[in-house]
């Protein structure tokens, strides 16, 4: 048995239940790894690992529309640590910033009264991380500061606004989703307005649905699809037309640039921006379920897609290789047609209901492998994505493509015996989609994979109100070894939920009832009585059902047995001081008592035995005298044996003879019947007092009605004190002792329950009223503290009960159960007081210096020459409260992620992404993939370069490996260059009118395929106005040489077009004669920094491309643009490591500057001259000296002694003190 402990800290805690309709899209999952929900007014937070509440927010007045964790993609110090901001929205249009771990309000905003439609943080940080855009209804965006709650902006538009959804791509560009179409805005600014109205375009369909009603079977479906057009126009259609409004959801493809998805109830649509053209259709077959919700994913080309049965799936698109042709179909004429996504996996449906249906579903945005979907009932369900190597034979028949494991795994390929864990993310599970025409190396080992969804976390609420609840019995000095702090909530369906209120954990579900539970009695600390009664007849009669439970064995016995059926309904239970007695009083007929040792009934009251309207059992008893005699009793039994019988009294022996008999009665229960009273009023308010002692009950006394009193409802009794309450909502206090009564009228209506707190000489009493409830002082004779519905709270409260001697249970119409401070004050905790029971991984709770001193702990692995998770092995001089917390926080990490870190086998580049992931630290984990990308195909090239025996394989390897497309302008240019081809290919295919088959035309001309452009240029029907100018246009394209006056015409043409305001059709003619360099600097000269970098990635080669990419990096770099991060990335991609360290040095990223220096120098990326020397020694020095301010001592030495000359002073001053502790 483990050393025995007692946990009775019982925090004020909220349990939450249903959820209302408002809150249906209230949900998201933060990089922090937590989920924050709505639910009514409140905001819950719960851990997505171990699937715990941590905090419950309550500040709203109204109901919560949507919530949206901050991002973290900024660096992260003591400046600006790791901190779990929150912003929610309400339906009267207020917003609240929350530190979520301190449960405070940082912030509120408010603009209009009306629910706010959608609401998002920046997601570029660079210049402020505070930035927050709302949609105020009907047609307003504001941009707030979040930090402040200043107004920054606020624009309005035509048309009423539903949503929006920012390009992951380029921070400028944002669409709106509106009542009408689409709204595309290209200059979104932090620091101005977008300047006038947007472009709109209107989406329409010839059919009233995106996709044919008439789908053949599965054959003629794909080329029914292939027929739908859906055209972007810039005039409003016609009303034959259907409009957009049917679309449920828009949103960018962070996968790939310039793509979004529309999704409608039975299709998704896939647009490319470029052509303002459908690509691809994922459509539902006619028996289907629809889809309610898609979040489309960043490391791979996939799509969850939540349905309406509650089954979430997982799509990720179809590769195009050659090799994946199967032998059952016809193989396709032409190959890229679609952009298709297969299913790949998918999770259970729930049982949808009325009132349960799912709400939505919730990414995790840092590893994309696990979803989770909030339900109307209060359910959170997280389903993680598990990938399992499948062999060859067990091939899927279906014909979709084979996925395939990564090469590499943490950004850095590895060997078929090194550690991995594949589930760690969506990128290390599945390997990246095949370009079309790319085939696989024939080589490599390539691992087929299948994934499937496991139900890894349930987190359930409580059932829909009614609520009646039960607190078990105090705690006393007695029962401290085996008390547990149990409440037990009997619900509408007749069910009794017992709750362990220290971890806010369900303890255990009972079925017992199959009606609405109206009562529950507490009979020990392991059992209780509950009562339900059903819905009268037109006799009012009703089937009681009154059952005794034992709690840790969950049997229920039928406490009265076969009585129950039809007649007069139970209206309360009440059972005695000791638990001996149980009153039972029903409606109309009278009082039965019965013995709950024994389950026997003592007395059933005459039929002329007043109506009793409330009822109470006295505290006081006879136990201890009882005690006493039955003691003496034994004593002189011991006695009698030894001594003769006439030395005893008559008197005495004669008790003896009664208790020996009381005693062999007594036997079974192994307890002694003692004396206990009751009072009871009539509807006269007449006050009984009844005596009952074993199975005789006596009336002793009546007491006059109170003439200030109404019609009495309730009564308590504690000590000398008793209270009554009645209709008119007046409290009688009465002294017993004193023998003086006191009436204090609280104009609150009908006082519907009175309870004294638990706890010796406590006399605070809590009343509950229709509006409302109270906590009264009775020995001051004093309201301590009031709650009004309507008024301070929004709820109605249902039951009210004590928890501990200063601590209130509410339950609420609103589906929550809330334990109150005695202030009645909702608040919210602090989440470091919580009683967890399971650790929960999340840095961000701990203070700033111990979580980035925990960060450096994980990087700088292996200390003192070992690898290790134990904290105080290190020199970190804090005091034990935070290493202890530290430690946890290390404990709490999933074995998989230990044994990565403490294999030495594991990268320090590799350690620096898991490291990202773990924090969710969104700028790290993208720096340190470009970063490892790159560094590794670095060191191939070397290994080719110098041994001839590695001939071919690590070229191989670089072309199929290459950088992921979502990573856009930083892909190697050889692999952008195919992405692009295929892109212009598949909207080759799908033009339908004149302005796309020109746009096409337009891409192959800068993509160099002439052919394929004068094809197209050939195509233009006669009766175009352009048809003059396109039948030109291929005569000039086929006969351009590079002769020279035809080149200088040529150049001097472009060049007046540009300067005319014709800046595409110059470019074009510049790359028609080569000379797309210059057509770059034009470019950028223009503005046009992105479609520079496009065009150098796709024509020139590597040095002028490089070129033209380190002015872009200058122009990122500047003030007015300020986006240094994306600068760093592009650097990365260039090779230029020693800039990236300098960059990075001057930023202030000290960590990230000497992490990379390390890795640099483990991969030979950086030459080792007198001006990088100087360079990394600056760079450790200052690591040193902010590893120092943590006050983590081991690791500012390390770094200050790696710094050599530049460290020397700060490792005099490290190490002097140190000496000073071993001299003493």
């Amino acid at each position: 048995m483990f050393p025995y402990m007692v946990n009775f800290k019982v925090s004020a805690r909220t349990l939450t239940g249903a959820l209302n309709a408002h809150n249906k899209a209230a949900v998201d999952w933060g990089w922090q790894g937590l989920i924050a929900y709505g639910c009514h007014s409140l905001v819950v937070v719960i851990d997505s690992s171990t699937a715990q509440t941590l905090q419950v927010l309550e500040k709203h007045k109204a109901d919560v529309v949507k919530v949206k964790w901050a991002r973290e993609n900024y660096h992260h110090n003591i400046g600006s640590p790791y901190s779990l901001r929150l912003a929610s929205a309400d339906v009267n249009g207020k917003i609240i910033i929350w530190d979520v771990a301190a449960g405070v309000a940082q912030c509120e905003i408010q603009e209009h009264a009306k629910p706010i439609q959608d609401v998002q943080w920046l997601w570029n940080q660079d210049a402020s991380r505070d930035l927050l855009l709302a949609i105020h209804p009907p047609n307003y965006i504001v941009l707030w500061n979040a930090d402040t709650g200043t107004k920054l902006w606020k624009k309005s538009y035509a048309d009423n606004i539903l949503s929006f959804s920012f390009d992951p791509f380029d921070p400028s560009h944002l669409t709106l989703l509106t009542s009408e179409g689409i709204v595309f805005i290209s200059d979104f600014s932090p620091s101005k307005p977008p300047s006038g109205p947007g472009k709109k375009v209107y989406i329409s369909s010839p059919h009233s649905s995106p996709a044919h009603s008439k789908l053949a079977a599965a054959t003629g479906a794909k080329k029914a699809l292939n027929k739908v057009k859906i055209l972007i126009t810039q005039e409003k259609p016609s009303a034959e037309f259907i409009t957009l409004n049917d679309c449920l959801q828009l949103a960018y493809l962070p996968s790939k640039r310039n793509h979004m998805l529309l999704l409608y109830p039975r299709e998704i649509l896939i647009l490319d921006l470029e052509v303002n053209q459908t690509v691809g259709v994922i459509a539902i077959e006619r028996t289907g379920v629809p889809f309610l919700q898609v979040i489309p994913c960043f490391q791979r080309d996939g799509l969850f897609c939540l349905h309406e049965n509650g089954c979430i799936t997982l799509r990720v698109r179809r590769s195009y290789s050659s090799i994946f042709n199967t032998s059952n179909e016809e193989p396709d004429p032409d190959p890229v047609q679609e952009l298709t996504y297969d299913l790949r996996s998918q999770c259970d449906a729930i049982r949808v209901t009325k009132t349960v249906r799912p709400f939505s579903m919730v990414c995790c945005p840092v590893n994309e492998n696990a979803a989770a979907l909030v339900v109307s009932d209060g359910r959170v369900m997280i389903w993680e994505l598990k990938s399992a190597v499948c062999n060859r034979n067990s091939r899927n028949s279906s014909g979709v493509s084979p996925l395939y494991s990564p090469v590499s795994f943490c950004g850095i390929p590895v060997g078929v015996l090194q550690n991995k864990l594949p589930d760690l993310s969506l990128d290390n599970m599945i390997g990246q989609s095949a370009i079309a025409g790319e085939e696989h190396p024939k080589g490599s080992i390539l691992q087929e994979v299948h994934l499937k969804f496991l139900l890894t976390g349930l987190l359930s609420g409580l059932p829909s109100p009614q609520f009646a609840i039960r607190m078990c019995p105090p705690l006393t000095t007695k029962n401290i070894k085996m008390y547990q702090p149990l409440l037990a909530v009997g619900t509408g369906n007749g069910s009794v939920l017992v709750y362990h209120l220290t971890s806010g954990l369900l303890h255990k579900e009972l079925s017992i009832h199959s009606c609405e539970v109206r009562g529950i009695e507490w009979t020990s600390l392991t059992g209780f009585l509950s009562f339900a009664t059903s819905t009268p007849n037109n006799m009012g009669l009703v089937r009681n059902e009154l059952q005794l439970v034992d709690l840790p064995t969950g049997r229920s016995i039928a406490f009265r047995g076969e009585r129950g059926n039809d007649e007069s309904p139970i209206e309360m239970i009440k059972v005695s001081y000791l638990k001996q007695y149980l009153a039972v009083v029903f409606k109309d007929k009278p009082l039965e008592l019965w013995d709950v040792r024994t389950c026997t009934i003592l007395r059933e009251m005459s039929k002329n035995f007043p109506a009793i309207t409330a009822l109470e059992w006295s505290p006081s008893h006879n136990l201890k005298s009882l005690r006493k005699k039955q003691l003496a009793t034994r004593e002189a039994m011991a006695r009698q044996t030894v001594v003769s019988d006439t030395e005893l009294s008559v008197v005495e022996s004669s008790v003896i003879s009664l208790l020996q008999e009381a005693e062999s009665k007594s036997e079974l229960s192994q307890n002694i019947s003692a004396r206990e009273h009751f009072v009871f009023t009539d509807t006269d308010g007449q006050v009984y007092h009844l005596t009952v002692e074993g199975n005789s009950v006596k009336d002793s006394a009546r007491i006059p009605p109170d003439g200030s009193m109404g019609s009495i409802t309730c009564i308590a009794w504690k000590g000398d004190t008793l209270v009554l309450g009645d209709m008119d909502g007046n409290l009688n206090f009465w002294d017993l002792k004193g023998r003086v009564s006191r009436g204090i009228p609280t104009h609150r209506s009908w006082v519907r329950k009175i309870r004294f707190a638990p706890g010796k000489g406590n006399q605070k009493l809590i009343a509950m009223y229709n509006d409302g409830a109270e906590v009264w002082d009775t020995k001051e004779v004093q309201m301590v503290s009031s709650l009004r519905s309507g008024r301070n709270v929004t709820f109605r409260i249902l039951d009210v009960d004590w928890c501990t001697s200063d601590k209130v249970i509410l339950a609420s119409d609103d589906g929550c159960i809330r334990v109150l401070e005695m202030s009645m004050k909702s608040t919210c905790f602090r989440m470091d007081e919580q009683e967890l029971t399971e650790p929960v991984w999340c840095p961000y709770l701990l203070v700033p210096r111990a979580s980035l001193a925990l960060k450096a702990f994980l990087l700088h692995q292996p200390w003192n020459g070992q690898y290790s998770l134990d904290i105080s092995q290190v020199d970190y001089p804090e005091n034990e409260e935070i290493k202890t917390l530290l430690q946890e926080q290390l404990n709490s990490l999933s074995n998989d992620i230990k044994k990565l870190l403490l294999d030495p086998e594991f990268t320090l580049l590799q350690r620096c992404l898991l490291v990202s992931r773990l924090y969710g630290d969104e700028s790290e984990l993208h720096f340190w993939t470009v970063a490892a990308h790159y560094l590794h195909s670095l060191s191939q090239e070397k290994a080719v370069r110098t041994p001839a025996a590695e001939e071919a394989a690590p070229r191989e390897d670089r072309a199929n490996n290459p950088l992921d497309i979502c990573y856009d302008i930083l892909c190697e240019n050889a692999y952008f260059q195919k992405f692009q081809l295929e892109r212009v290919n598949l909207q080759e295919v799908k033009r339908s009118t004149y302005d796309h088959t020109r746009k096409c035309t337009d891409q192959l001309l800068l993509l160099g395929q002439t052919d394929r452009a004068v094809q197209l240029l050939l195509e233009t029907s006669a009766d175009n106005q352009h048809y003059y100018c396109d039948s030109l246009k291929a005569c000039l394209v086929t006969t351009v040489t590079s002769s020279g006056p035809s080149q200088s015409t040529i150049k001097l043409v472009a060049t007046n077009m540009i300067a005319n305001g014709k800046l595409a059709e110059g470019v074009q003619l510049l790359c028609l004669i080569d000379k797309a360099a210059d057509a770059c600097r034009y470019l950028q000269t223009y503005g046009e920094w992105n479609r520079a970098a496009w065009l150098a990635k796709v024509r020139l080669n590597s040095e002028e491309c490089a070129d033209v990419l380190k002015r872009w990096v200058d122009h990122l770099c500047s003030p007015q643009v300020n986006q240094k991060s994306k600068a760093l990335l592009v650097l990365l991609s260039l090779g230029c490591f020693s800039s990236v360290a300098e960059t990075l040095h001057s930023m202030r990223y000290f960590d990230r500057a000497a992490l990379f220096v390390e890795a640099c120098i483990k991969y030979g990326a950086i030459e080792v001259s007198e001006d990088t020397e100087k360079l990394i020694s600056v760079i450790y020095a200052d690591y040193a000296r902010s590893l120092k301010n943590l006050g983590f001592k081991q690791g500012a030495i390390l770094f200050a002694s790696k710094a050599r000359a530049a460290g020397r002073d700060l490792l005099k001053e490290l190490e002097s003190p140190r000496q000073e502790v071993t001299e003493e």
